[in-house]
């Protein structure tokens, strides 16, 4: 394996290892990776890596876990599978379009009638 993740590192892919919950010492030495749910490392890239190479940030997030964006070594945004995303967010309530949500509103008493309005009087 580590072969595998050596030639990966190699091609700029970044070498990803999935198992327990490093030490600080490990996570330190662990570059190219945050710790994601569970303890496990994640893909990390650094703000300027992952603005060169989107398209392999976005693929490896639809086909693996979430990639994680770094800015000066911290975690700052994550991308992830859009179907994921569905998944994480409260459904949504049906909204009506607004004229059918206007004609359902209560305004059989409502008084909409002004009277003639003549301004106001301003001395010069």
């Amino acid at each position: 394996m580590a072969r595998k993740n050596a030639e990966s590192a190699r091609k700029g892919r970044g070498a990803l290892a999935h198992h327990r919950r490093p030490s600080r010492t490990e996570a330190k030495a662990h570059k190219g990776a945050a710790i994601g749910a569970g303890g496990k490392f994640a893909a990390a890239w650094k703000l300027e890596d992952a603005k060169a190479k989107f398209s392999e940030v976005v693929r490896r997030a639809q086909a693996e876990d979430p990639q994680y964006v770094t800015v000066r070594g911290k975690p700052s945004v994550a991308v992830i599978d859009a179907s994921d995303l569905e998944r994480l967010l409260p459904a949504q309530k049906s909204r009506l379009p607004l004229v059918p949500f206007m004609e359902s509103l209560y305004v059989e008493g409502l008084d909409l009638e002004r009277g003639a309005d003549r301004g106001r009087d301003v001395e010069l």
